[in-house]
């Protein structure tokens, strides 16, 4: 186990990831083996290589010559004897224990003793396969993301029965494929799939329950979080079978209700409805194979939805920080006349100064010119109190995340705003209809829930509790079209769409480092390289406030009694030595300070 250059790689299974895999390792200058025991298997991967690198060399990665030299250096075979002279065997057949220890024990008669016996899988146990293996000491695990080409992450898996030696020689292998690393413990779903299968899960068990739309989660979470795609989307991408054999693997061991599979990816499986591949999943796609998403029975009609919205032509914010100022910024933009109040002028005053500089910024930046800012700004009139509020037709409040202050303010609202003004809440975690009630009004409440930063980000949840009536909801969704926001819909419960998949994920990496599984960095590198996650789930625990996410877990904890949402012990005590994240300078790590 001594040869650490790993010259010549045998590929066992050639599908989509074994194809991938090969083409790293052929571009990277390894000669490859590819095997499979179809042959049009084996003939698919050749065509697949000679179209990706034929791509590369019109976007000017490649040169030709460097092209002919890759493809020459993949040779495919249907016969295991081909891996004889493999310094490293990587394995990528079906997560199967029965098809895997096959393959390994084959292997054990074929390959040199020196040889490295790698798998690809992402849901069954290194050991138990090592174990199985005639030498467990040369067997590790090599988890590489799908597009293998493009993703830049490789889990490096090792068992208690793993030589050092392997470890290192793929660890070596790994960054000369110009790959990142990431050496973890031999446990269902590894760091990246870990984290990620359960918010997937838990997104079927959303749409399942018919609380959301499959379109409106997708975009939820893509508009909302910066994904690259949505949860279901991603489902059907990576095969709803093979999730649901990675979650009942992790369910084995974790014994984790939100790992238990929700039933309608067996009830998919099932049916061979498995995704892209079988043109059919939670979408329906133009054919197998296919990432064409076209209308079926389910896509939602463009003229969905009969209630005529009611007019708004002035709109009423309420609150002073960033969140309210943010929010009257994006309605004075779109044209709306804008009342901002706030408990007295003062702040009022400053809560405009901020939209005034947030437009100074955009100006600086070629955004808009100084006309149209201060024509913006000029829509825009402070106050102190919500007096101001008589004319509006729409009034959104934005104050403290605190049931009782926002109750308080909807009696005022309910008070002060004419018949028929629709009083929005943006709350992102307490019950909209607990602010319905308290006016005499209900059916004209509804939530608004914009991310932070509003002017930025292009998510609005809009929510209905069982009182709101037809027409307010249509008015909200009229008013998001028209300030540029995409409205997704949903139901009057903890969490929303975002929140709800967003915080038991990033709750789920706490428990990791916790139980010293994995380190912040790792974590963190892992769901940027192999999710394509826009941050690490601790630089974005940092960035929310630990206060803040707490919060919102127990919230979640105690709508839904489940007892895998319990808040980690590991946030709490931070929480309480008052490491709140960047804002205090100190949260998972530490930060200068300003």
């Amino acid at each position: 186990m001594d040869r650490t250059s790993l010259h010549t790689v045998a590929v066992i299974g050639l599908g989509t990831m074994g194809t991938g895999i090969a083409e790293v390792l052929a571009r990277a200058g390894r000669e490859v083996i590819g095997i499979d025991i179809s042959e049009a298997a084996a003939a698919q991967a050749v065509g697949a290589l000679e179209a990706s690198t034929a791509r590369a060399v019109r976007r000017e990665r490649l040169t030709e010559q460097e092209r002919r030299d890759a493809l020459a250096r993949f040779r495919t075979f249907t016969d295991l004897q081909a891996a004889a002279e493999a310094d490293l065997v990587i394995e990528v057949v079906p997560e199967s224990y029965e098809i895997k220890n096959q393959v390994f024990r084959e292997l054990d008669g074929i390959v040199r003793p020196d040889a490295i016996l790698a798998t690809g899988t992402n849901a069954l146990s290194v050991t138990r396969l090592a174990a199985d293996s005639a030498k467990p000491e040369r067997v590790v695990g090599l988890h590489f993301f799908n597009p293998a080409p493009a993703m830049k992450l490789v889990e490096v898996v090792s068992s208690v029965l793993t030589a050092p030696q392997a470890v290192e020689a793929v660890t070596a292998l790994a960054l000369d494929l110009g790959k990142e690393p990431v050496s973890v413990g031999d446990r269902p779903g590894f760091v990246a799939d870990g984290l990620l299968f359960g918010y997937l899960n838990q997104a079927a068990a959303m749409y399942e329950a018919k609380y959301a739309s499959r379109e409106d989660i997708d975009a939820a979470m893509k508009l909302g979080c910066g994904l690259p795609m949505g949860p279901l989307a991603l489902l059907d991408l990576i095969g709803v079978d093979t999730a649901r054999t990675v979650l009942d693997a992790m369910y084995a061991d974790s014994r984790d209700r939100l790992h238990a599979p929700a039933p309608i990816l067996k009830q998919l499986s099932e049916a061979g409805l498995t995704g892209r591949k079988t043109g059919r999943g939670f979408y329906t796609y133009a054919q197998a194979g296919s990432d064409e998403v076209v209308p079926d029975a389910l896509t939602p009609a463009a003229t969905e939805g009969t209630a005529q919205g009611r007019t708004v032509s002035s709109v009423g914010v309420a609150g002073s920080g960033t969140m309210a100022s943010g929010i009257a910024e994006v309605f004075a933009k779109a044209g709306y006349a804008v009342v901002l109040a706030a408990r007295s002028q003062e702040k009022a005053d400053t809560a405009k100064a901020r939209i005034g500089k947030s437009l100074a910024r955009s100006v600086t930046k070629g955004r808009m010119t100084q006309e149209q800012a201060d024509a913006v700004l000029a829509l825009v009139t402070p106050a102190g109190s919500l007096d101001a509020f008589a004319e509006v037709d729409l009034a959104v409040e934005a104050v403290a995340e605190d049931l009782e202050v926002k109750q308080q303010l909807f009696g005022t609202l309910d008070k002060v705003c004419k018949p028929g003004a629709v009083l929005a809440t943006t709350t992102s975690s307490l019950p909209v209809v607990a602010c319905a009630r308290a006016t005499s009004r209900p059916q004209d409440v509804i939530g608004m829930h914009f991310f932070n930063p509003a002017p930025a980000m292009k998510l609005v949840e809009v929510v209905r509790t069982v009182l709101t009536a037809d027409d307010v909801h249509a008015t909200v969704r009229e008013v998001c079209t028209k300030i540029r926001k995409h409205p997704v819909d949903c139901g009057d419960r903890a969490g929303f769409i975002v929140n709800a998949l967003l915080f038991p994920y990033l709750n789920n990496a706490i428990k990791m480092v916790q139980e010293h599984y994995a380190t912040l960095d790792d974590i963190d590198a892992a769901m940027k390289l192999g999710g394509g996650y826009p941050m690490g789930p601790f630089e974005l625990l940092d960035v929310v406030g630990l206060d803040v996410s707490l919060a919102i877990e127990k919230v979640l904890h105690r709508e839904f009694r489940d007892p895998g949402l319990a808040p980690a012990p590991l946030l709490e005590h931070l929480v309480a030595a008052g490491c709140l994240g960047r804002k205090t300078g100190r949260g998972f790590r530490e930060y200068a300070r300003r």
